[in-house]
């Protein structure tokens, strides 16, 4: 069975409240729950909660007399950022630098996210945040989803309510998808390609929620693959969660989408070489989105028409900013520094 298949009856029992990919991959998700319980046993549970970056952030050139972006982040540990030492490493303080380097303005960030959380957590996220009425939510969660056992239809029908209330109130939604969990180092072979199947696969489901709901998926999942696996560096010291510099990687490839769904200037271009940009099927683009890198799967039309005999039409594209944005000192490329003008 295609990845694409396989995402389809992930969302299609996610609709129907049945389960989704049968006794083979139930067995295949015990496995790698037994092989994760031992993997815990080498990685240190978490003493403190990740740095907060709530508050206002304001890029060197932007206005602090202009009116705020309201950036609300949600997920689990990867959105929360565990792992790094100060607020502005987070992904969530990354992505607000960014953002008010686009826009030239301040971004309020508020970070819902949770060090733990399961994608059932997200509708209580989303309800933490309404009252401040974001401009944008981005959200980053499905690994513990993974390595807990829960079926990927449970957390694709999470995810679907939670988009829904943000569509209610007509909040634009960035989500990054599962991680590829096959690099995570604790994890021994060969199971570890057990966790990379599962992963992508829920990845796949989620772009194929998200871009119905009308928002924006940005594969992980490679991002977390080759480049991280051949490096200490993108991880922390637990060897399961990113580093600094991952987290910046994941942020940066998160911008751009973050920043088109406000309204900001980017280019987008072909996601890669012989990736077509043209409209497919939602599954199909889902499932080649989770092998690449920093690509976007967005909605599309063909003729006029959101949708058509396989469901919902979809783009795969590669977005990056128009306007540059310098490096920091720190080498982090992309990010301007920021400073943190107020605080919740």
């Amino acid at each position: 069975m295609s990845r694409a298949s396989r995402a389809r009856r992930v969302v299609t029992a996610a609709a129907f409240g049945t389960g989704s990919l049968g006794a083979l991959s139930a067995a295949a998700a015990g496995v790698v729950y037994g092989q994760t319980k031992l993997a815990r046993r080498r990685i240190q549970p978490a003493e403190t909660d990740p740095p907060r970056a709530d508050g206002v952030w304001l890029a060197p050139g932007a206005r602090a007399d202009e009116p705020p972006l309201r950036l609300a982040m949600l997920g689990d540990s990867s959105a929360a950022g565990f792992g790094v030492h100060t607020d502005s490493e987070t992904p969530a303080a990354q992505i607000a630098m960014g953002l008010s380097a686009l826009a030239r303005r301040p971004v309020q960030l508020r970070n819902v996210a949770v060090v733990g959380a399961q994608s059932s957590a997200l509708p209580r996220q989303v309800g933490l945040v309404l009252a401040e009425r974001p401009d944008l939510v981005v959200i980053m969660i499905g690994a513990n989803d993974v390595t807990h056992r829960v079926r990927a239809s449970e957390s694709v029908r999470h995810l679907s309510a939670a988009l829904s209330i943000l569509a209610e109130h007509d909040v634009p939604v960035v989500m990054g998808t599962c991680p590829d969990l096959g690099t995570i180092r604790p994890i021994a072979q060969p199971l570890r390609w057990l966790a990379r199947r599962m992963s992508r696969t829920l990845a796949a489901a989620q772009a194929v929620t998200v871009v119905a709901a009308g928002g924006r998926a940005v594969s992980l999942g490679d991002l977390l693959g080759p480049e991280f696996a051949s490096s200490l560096d993108y991880f922390s010291a637990d060897q399961f969660h990113p580093s600094a510099i991952g987290y910046a990687r994941a942020a940066e490839v998160l911008l751009p989408s973050a920043a088109a769904a406000l309204g900001l200037s980017t280019v987008s271009e072909a996601a890669a070489p012989f990736t077509s940009t043209r409209a497919r099927p939602v599954a199909k683009a889902a499932a080649r989105a989770a092998g690449l890198p920093g690509t976007e799967v967005q909605p599309a039309q063909v003729h006029g028409q959101s949708a058509g005999r396989r469901g919902p039409w979809a783009r795969l594209i590669r977005r990056r900013a128009s306007t540059v944005i310098p490096p920091t000192s720190s080498g982090q490329e992309n990010f301007t520094p920021a400073t943190m003008v107020g605080s919740d």
